[in-house]
């Protein structure tokens, strides 16, 4: 009797109930899978097939090694008499150690009369299995990734996770070890995850097995790489990407949207991009126009490109009962369902029903109605909101996929809404593609996706919050990311704390991957159509120029600024492209030896060039900034150089936020703003 069974990429072991699998995926790379009582499944929800490695494969014994580059892995075999249960008892243990014989991760070990267990699946009734994979704590790490979660917590260790989405929150179960590894949970159940003092828990509360994947790397930009490499690299970015994008809730009529494009024009103020934002349709999800508001959309579009503007549009997921595609919809089994009462799943402006985006039906019957309406009037952009789905509640045992119960499947929503209009963008010949998403998944990035941080309020809380949120996007596989410039709730364009607020984000903004205004500013104006039927109401007036000539004046520099930026900026898109490397990074990215950069939670690395240290305090005009080690230093503004390894005291009155130059990178960009 063999203990492991070899093939040229992998081991195999059996025993407990259990099939686990230990396969090579890319180099310096393993896929660990174990399924309870039968085979493995080659489920494909973010990881793409691996690249060739060269892998060494030992056996002594009861003891097993896959050597794949910089990645050992050891399987440890164990059978005895169990006197508590009366029987043979069979179990196998891992061990992830670095090209140094560093211990990376290892399972949780039994305990002894403990009997823990690392791979604990429990059957669901009428189900598959609940599952909790568990690892011993590494000593002195730090961790980071996992996507958006709404916090200002760089160093994750010790947090706790909720893996599912929600407005605002994007779970990316990516992490990245200080240690030298990372982590990816492929796994879209909803679940858990804890980074305690103790050990390490992911928690699947519906799943058919266990599969994760697991990289080592000297460097995180190493990882990096290897983890664009597994689950998929951003395409490159249009050029349309680059620049400054308006947005508004809501412009709510065609001469409205093309005055402003016309007045950014007038005023000589760059304008890539501008949205028309929810309900230009008749019902939630008519996907088009809604023609008395909107009487010639082609035309429309025709003078944007003139003006050298594109038109993004939002389609959002979910599908009134009243929508004149509801009954196709529904009769085709194209809709999430609902386990028990009634389908309807958000009450918004009346009830609806979200698509199925599981369903690769699904996917190309609303591409078919969004190309016929859209794309083929020339529009390349789409603003897929909801993309978690956002449900009226979030009861997420209560909702069934086409791939199966929202509990085993549900957090590759996102993903499948990016890949339906990606894949009918590219099959209608757009070579270029990228589209707003309010969530993500792993392997999203691959699909073009730019995720923003969802419906967050307008305070410098929230703002302090998206430094992080950005960061920990980038670690997890998303270098696309963008927030609402000013926040989106509560923004009064009449008060002065927020004008300070604006801008204080408008400058962070510039330095964004994509730099994005948008609010649901207040005051609010009513809308009513010709026959004095009400519609959605519209925010404030939210353009460079609606918060009087002094914030104006500071909102023109930094768009200007961003089209300076514009090479450098291309530059870090094609980093991304390439390399699977994040636009916004945290200061370890760039500079892992130094060991302040693991903890600077308010500023970080544009690409390698540029430190951004943003205020984040009212009306503050100064801050702390850390240069790190390595580097010499060129403060944007001024022109002063300084050493690195040392902190400074930033100046920055309400026009100028603290930027440093590393190492003479970018000459002609100091002293532009």
């Amino acid at each position: 009797m063999h203990t492991f069974e070899t093939g040229p990429d992998g081991i195999t072991w059996r025993g407990g109930g259990q099939t686990l699998v230990v396969q090579a995926w890319g180099p310096d790379s393993v896929r660990v899978r174990c399924a309870p009582g039968a085979e493995v499944l080659d489920t494909d929800f973010a990881l793409l097939p691996p690249s060739p490695a060269a892998v060494t494969i030992a056996v002594d014994g009861d003891e097993a090694r896959l050597v794949n580059g910089g990645l050992t892995v050891v399987l440890r075999a164990r059978d005895g008499f169990d006197e508590q249960v009366g029987y043979h008892e069979y179990r196998c243990s891992l061990e992830f150690r670095d090209a140094t014989g560093k211990v990376l991760l290892r399972e949780l070990d039994a305990g002894g009369s403990l009997k823990l267990d690392a791979r604990a699946f429990r059957p669901v009734v009428g189900g598959d299995h609940g599952l909790t994979a568990a690892f011993e704590p590494v000593d002195g790490e730090k961790l980071y990734g996992m996507g958006q979660y709404q916090q200002q917590i760089l160093d994750i260790k010790g947090s706790t996770f909720e893996l599912a989405h929600r407005n605002s929150q994007a779970s990316v179960p990516f992490v990245l070890s200080s240690a030298g590894y990372g982590f990816l949970w492929h796994n879209p159940a909803i679940g858990r995850a804890t980074f305690a003092a103790n050990r390490t828990e992911w928690v699947a509360e519906s799943t058919k097995q266990l599969d994760y994947w697991i990289t080592a790397g000297p460097t995180p930009a190493a990882i990096s790489a290897a983890y664009a490499d597994a689950t998929g690299h951003a395409p490159m970015m249009p050029e349309y990407g680059l620049g400054y994008w308006q947005c508004k809730l809501r412009y709510w009529n065609q001469e409205q949207l093309l005055e402003v494009a016309r007045e950014h024009k007038r005023r000589g103020l760059p304008l890539d991009v501008i949205v028309a934002d929810f309900f230009h349709w008749p019902r939630m999800g008519d996907f088009r126009f809604e023609e008395e508001f909107w009487p010639d959309p082609r035309a429309m579009v025709a003078e944007l490109a003139e003006l050298g503007v594109e038109l993004m549009v939002s389609v959002w997921p979910q599908i009134s009962v009243e929508s004149e595609n509801f009954p196709l919809l529904k009769k085709e089994n194209l809709l999430v369902r609902t386990e028990r009462g009634l389908d309807p799943q958000m009450g918004f402006q009346g009830p609806s029903v979200f698509l199925d985006t599981t369903n690769p039906r699904t996917r190309q019957v609303v591409w078919d109605i969004c190309r016929r309406n859209y794309h083929d009037l020339g529009i390349k952009l789409f603003w897929l909101d909801e993309a978690e789905p956002e449900y009226g509640v979030y009861d997420f045992d209560n909702y069934r996929y086409h791939l199966g119960s929202n509990l085993q499947v549900g957090n590759i929503y996102p993903q499948a809404f990016a890949r339906a209009f990606y894949e009918g963008q590219r099959a209608a010949g757009q070579d270029e593609v990228v589209n707003l998403l309010r969530c993500a998944w792993a392997g999203s990035q691959r699909y073009g996706a730019l995720v923003w941080s969802g419906d967050i309020h307008s305070t410098y809380e929230d703002l302090r919050r998206q430094i992080t949120a950005g960061i920990h996007m980038g670690v997890a596989g998303i270098p696309w990311f963008t927030t609402d410039i000013g926040g989106f709730h509560q923004g009064d364009i009449t008060d002065p704390d927020f004008h300070d607020l604006l801008i204080r984000w408008f400058q962070f903004g510039a330095f964004c991957p994509v730099m994005r205004m948008h609010g649901d500013r207040l005051p609010y104006e009513d809308v009513v159509a010709a026959d004095g039927t009400p519609r959605l109401r519209s925010g404030a007036p939210n353009e460079l120029w609606s918060f009087g000539e002094d914030v104006y004046e500071i909102l023109a520099r930094y768009v200007r600024l961003r089209e300076t930026l514009r090479p450098y900026t291309r530059q870090l898109m094609a980093d991304a492209h390439h390399a699977g490397q994040p636009v916004m990074r945290g200061m370890f990215h760039e500079f892992p030896e130094d060991v302040t950069c693991w903890d600077l939670d308010d500023q970080y690395m544009y690409g390698p060039a540029l430190l951004v240290a943003p205020v984040v305090r009212p009306h503050a005009t100064g801050r702390e900034v850390y240069l790190p080690a390595g580097a010499s230093w060129t403060n944007l503004h001024t022109g002063e150089k300084t050493a690195g390894g040392r902190w400074v005291t930033a100046t920055a009155d309400r026009a100028v936020i603290p930027v440093h130059v590393r190492d003479d990178a970018l000459p002609d960009l100091v002293g532009a703003v």
